[in-house]
């Protein structure tokens, strides 16, 4: 059985879908963009700030679910821009310790939802 998972501390579903649904003991995540879910607006001043955003947003989403970065084991990272891939991943590993990690992909696409720079969604397990 699924469980919906939506807070008011990270950024609220621009379409069909719930910020992250819960299945047993595994989360499943939608992707967060960098909107402050207290102005509605988007935090676009630099890459960097962009994605502590997003981070912060999933990290709404995960301690919702009563989780931490501790229970993710798997991180998509949809990007824009290749070229933004180190201060991407220099914002992104401060959330997580390094030997526990989890398994990530990252990709390129041509675009994303409101055209930001960066949208990071996530499979987190209890």
């Amino acid at each position: 059985m699924k469980k919906i998972i939506n807070t008011k501390h990270a950024p609220a579903p621009i379409g069909p879908y719930n910020q992250a649904i819960l299945v047993g003991n595994t989360l499943y995540t939608s992707g967060q963009i960098a909107i402050n879910p207290a102005t509605g607006e988007l935090v676009l001043d630099d890459i960097k700030t962009e994605t502590q955003q997003v981070m912060e947003n999933m990290q709404a989403v995960l301690n919702e679910a009563n989780m931490t970065f501790d229970n993710v084991v798997k991180s998509s990272i949809f990007i824009s821009d290749m070229n933004n891939f180190a201060q991407i991943n220099e914002v992104y590993a401060t959330y997580f310790d390094s030997n526990s990690a989890p398994a990530r992909e990252t990709v390129e696409v041509a675009n994303l939802p409101k055209f930001v720079n960066v949208e990071i969604s996530m499979i987190a397990i209890k």
